[in-house]
């Protein structure tokens, strides 16, 4: 007796009700089917299944001898898996969720050199600062920032800690002088986030000194990181945004750094997935090369020393 095409026959009658509707589900005979439950009744010595010809139902024994099959079968196609996943190169469709500004300023760079690598995967890409369930959307993957949430069920991990910097456009620094301490900020224009309320009348400004609340006024307010940053480019006034977001604006002097030896708090970003124990090689191949691009992932890798 094949004692693992038996189990397998077992529990596919269970889950199908039927001898018959198992055997169609495997391609099998009803003969057959009866005969892998009836050789493992024999070699078990014991009924898993109470039959007549119009009902079928476990017994005591075949509940408890159920469970345990399901978790062996469970186990073997893990196993199977693995050796698939690792001889498999990386290929098909992967979907990543990711945070905005995130994926503008850092996958933007990232994804190109990842398809490059494994030139078999089609990449889609879905942007957002709503959040999502990763599971429900269908999404491999997604990168979130510190303000968004996820199913903490889900494999977390941390790519970096970004600091929120405070920046203005060199014409405004020409225009209204730059602040010298934090208490200064209250004096300015302030370009603000209307969907994260604690800014939106206090900065905590984190310095060598500790951490000082400065009231702000806010020239503007915008869900939009973007479109806050491009309204400070323009020299509107004031804006705050992660690391993780200014690089381009910094190294091209669209803005500048200001009070550099202080920051406004920071956000982690994290790689989410669903917790599985074994990932395909398109995730696994993700996960690695992000893993491999943030070795660091308790400091700041965006850190900018731009000042003005």
């Amino acid at each position: 007796m094949d004692r693992l095409t038996s189990m397998r026959v077992f529990a596919k009658v269970v889950e199908q009700g039927s001898f018959a509707g198992a055997g169609l589900a495997l391609d099998m005979s009803n003969a057959v089917v009866t005969r892998h439950v009836a050789d493992l009744e024999t070699h078990l010595a014991t009924r898993l299944l109470n039959r007549t010809t119009r009902k079928m139902s476990l017994t005591e024994t075949g509940q408890a001898y159920l469970q345990r099959v399901l978790q062996i079968l469970q186990e073997v196609e893990d196993a199977e898996a693995l050796v698939s996943s690792q001889v498999a190169a990386p290929g098909g469709t992967l979907r990543i969720y990711s945070q905005i500004g995130f994926g503008r300023y850092q996958l933007a760079h990232l994804l190109p050199v990842y398809a490059q690598r494994y030139p078999e995967v089609i990449l889609d890409v879905t942007l957002s600062d709503q959040g999502t369930d990763l599971v429900e959307e269908g999404f491999d993957v997604g990168l979130f920032t510190g303000l968004q949430k996820f199913d903490s069920s889900m494999v977390a991990r941390q790519l970096g800690i970004s600091e929120i910097l405070l920046c203005a456009s060199p014409a405004y620094v020409k225009r209204h002088g730059a602040p010298a301490t934090p208490k200064d900020i209250s004096t300015h224009a302030c370009l603000n986030f209307s969907n994260v309320e604690q800014l939106r009348h206090h900065w905590p400004v984190v310095g060598p000194k500790g951490v000082a609340n400065i009231p702000v006024e806010s020239r503007m307010l915008s869900n939009n990181g973007d479109l806050l940053r491009q309204c400070a480019a323009a020299g509107m006034g004031l804006v705050i945004s992660p690391s993780f977001s200014l690089s381009e604006d910094l190294e091209t002097r669209r803005l500048i750094r200001l009070l550099p030896k202080h920051h406004l708090g920071q956000i982690s970003v994290m790689m989410v997935y669903p917790s599985r124990r074994l990932l395909s090689a398109k995730m696994k191949s993700f996960v690695e090369f992000m893993m491999e691009h943030f070795p660091q992932p308790q400091i700041d890798p965006w850190a900018i020393a731009e000042v003005a």
